[in-house]
C-alpha cells in the first residue's frame, strides 16, 4: 500500500461536507434528533477523520452519521450506499489469506483496505444495525469483523439481506467476489 497524503485541499473538504449535509438531511431517519451543525464542527475540527470520511465517499460507501455516543460525545458513520461499496468489492479478507492464494490473486484485502482508510470494519451486530436503517446487500454482500476463533480455522464471516432477513454465511478467507466488499465505521 502507497502512503497517501491524509490532507484534503479545501475545495475537496467544502465538497464532501456538502455532500455529506445533503445525504444527512435526506436520510433524517439515520439519526433523529441529531443536528448538521454539531456535526461539521466535529468534522472540521478533525481533519484526519475529514479525509478518512473521503475515502468512504470516493470508493462509494455514501458514509452517513447512524448515531452519538454520549459518553465520547463522537457521531458515529457507517457506510450507507444501498450494496457494498463499489471501490472495496472483490477483495479477500485479510494479507494472511491474500498471501495463502496460489493463483488469481484480488488486488487488496479488507483489513489492509480498512486500515489505510483509518475506518474500522463493521461488526456483525453494527451491521444488523444498519439493516434497521433501511434494506442494505439486497443484490451484494459484504464482510464482517471476524471473531478469531473462526479466522484462526481459515475463515471469515460476511453478512447480506435476502428475503427481507439478514444473513450471517462464512468462507474461506482467501476467497473474493465481484458482489462483494466490505461496510466500515468512522467515530468523529
Amino acid at each position: 500500500m502507497t502512503k497517501r497524503n491524509k490532507e484534503l485541499s479545501l475545495e475537496q473538504r467544502e465538497e464532501l461536507l456538502k455532500a455529506l449535509k445533503a445525504r444527512f438531511e435526506i436520510n433524517m431517519n439515520r439519526h433523529k434528533g441529531l443536528e448538521w451543525t454539531k456535526v461539521q464542527a466535529k468534522l472540521e475540527a478533525n481533519t484526519e477523520k475529514l479525509w478518512s470520511l473521503n475515502e468512504m465517499e470516493r470508493t462509494g460507501g455514501e458514509p452517513d452519521v447512524v448515531g452519538h455516543d454520549k459518553k465520547t460525545d463522537e457521531y458515529i458513520f457507517y457506510d450507507c450506499s444501498a450494496e457494498s461499496p463499489k471501490g472495496r468489492r472483490s477483495v479477500c479478507y485479510d494479507l494472511e489469506a491474500l498471501k495463502s492464494r496460489k493463483k488469481h490473486k484480488p488486488e487488496n484485502n479488507v483489513i489492509d483496505m480498512a486500515a489505510d482508510m483509518g475506518i474500522e470494519l463493521l461488526t456483525e451486530e453494527q451491521y444488523r444495525e444498519l439493516q434497521k436503517l433501511g434494506n442494505f446487500d439486497t443484490k451484494t454482500s459484504s464482510w464482517v469483523k471476524t471473531p478469531a476463533n473462526i479466522r484462526n480455522h481459515g475463515g471469515a464471516i460476511f453478512c447480506d439481506r435476502r428475503y427481507d432477513t439478514v444473513f450471517v454465511y462464512h468462507n474461506g478467507a482467501e476467497s473474493y467476489y465481484a458482489a462483494r466488499g466490505f461496510r466500515g465505521s468512522l467515530r468523529v
